[in-house]
């Protein structure tokens, strides 16, 4: 069996892993990746809200709003041609049950310097007896397919080997370097490295178990992101209630759709174990706590929430809003347990 040495091994072709190895391969390392699915940015790099987050999701936390404000313009220079600019963001403040006011969500914002501007219609886009007040903010949606695109061929360019449908059996050390080894098509490959970054997301713990390392605390959420058509009166705006169990629906990139989710829907089932584990992995062949198969492509995926979500939408939206279901997109998040 032939073994095959890097200077650096990736684990995980997500944006994380991507942005790693085009940083290694641009200073002069040589720099493998591998991935699970037969492509990069298939789970949670391209399955989420596609949010720019600008601190305004963050009011009980000035230091992670801080952060996120930041890195906005950061974000915004580095991927402009992958970002849906044009659409107004509309923050709203729920007049029950919510953890913020509207009065401290905008104070809040004048703390945290960013754009915060009280919209004096709130009817327009929301029911006047569910909302206290809305805010016209400045959020963006990226496109993860592009960033994925873009990404890829910058890595590619700058010389990182790619190798996706990689299931990795082991890794051990052998001489001061890791050795991965990845079973393919029913033939053993073994790569080896002094260094290797596991950029796997979901799958942290699995990779931290096959190299002998301390699992991390991790609770597991499967999630569901629902792509919708919109009315037109919002076909360029994104609504979100906030500060508490509502919801978001929001363009998704420069797809054409908007993305709902809802705090309580979205989330589907949790694990707390130390590996991922669900009941729909019974009805999946391809899919174990230790395997993790593509949740978005498993026929063990759960039936979308869409009702529900609507129904939490529809609470707090002008009633002549509607939103049509065009399809589900399913992946799993790992949440730090602290």
């Amino acid at each position: 069996m032939e073994q095959t040495d890097y200077d650096r091994i990736i684990i995980g072709a997500g944006i994380y892993g991507l942005y790693a190895s085009i940083g290694l391969a641009e200073r002069g390392f040589s720099v493998l990746v591998l991935d699970s699915d037969e492509a990069p940015f298939l789970r949670g790099s391209y399955i989420n809200q596609a949010r720019v987050h600008n601190g305004y999701h963050y009011p009980r936390s000035y230091s992670t709003a801080v952060k996120s404000a930041r890195y906005f313009q950061r974000f915004v220079a580095d991927f402009e041609d992958c970002i849906h600019f044009d659409f107004a963001q509309v923050y709203a403040v729920s007049a029950n049950y919510s953890w913020t006011n509207g009065d401290q969500f905008a104070r809040f914002c004048r703390n945290v310097s960013v754009p915060c501007d009280e919209l004096g219609d709130v009817g327009r886009y929301f029911n006047p007896h569910a909302v206290e007040k809305a805010f016209m903010t400045r959020e963006y949606s990226f496109d993860a397919a592009r960033i994925g695109e873009k990404m890829y061929r910058e890595a590619v360019g700058a010389g990182v080997r790619f190798v996706f449908d990689a299931r990795i059996t082991k890794i051990g050390v052998c001489r001061n370097k890791y050795e991965v080894r990845v079973g393919r098509g029913g033939f053993d490959e073994v790569y080896a490295s002094p260094w290797v970054l596991n950029a796997t997301y979901a799958g942290t713990n699995a990779i931290q178990r096959l190299a002998g390392f301390e699992p991390i605390g991790l609770k597991y959420e499967l999630c569901e992101v629902i792509l919708v058509e919109v009315s037109e009166s919002i076909k360029d705006v994104g609504l979100t209630v906030m500060d508490g169990p509502f919801f978001s629906v929001m363009p998704f990139g420069l797809s054409g759709y908007h993305a709902l989710t809802t705090v309580s829907r979205t989330p589907h089932a949790t694990s707390y174990g130390e590996l991922p584990t669900f009941g729909c992995q019974t009805s999946s062949m391809d899919c174990a706590p230790d395997r993790l198969y593509n949740c978005n492509v498993c026929a063990g995926q759960p039936a979308s929430a869409f009702v529900e979500m609507y129904q939490t939408a529809r609470k707090y939206m002008n009633p002549e809003i509607e939103l049509d279901y065009v399809r589900s997109l399913f992946t799993l998040k790992p949440i730090l347990r602290a």
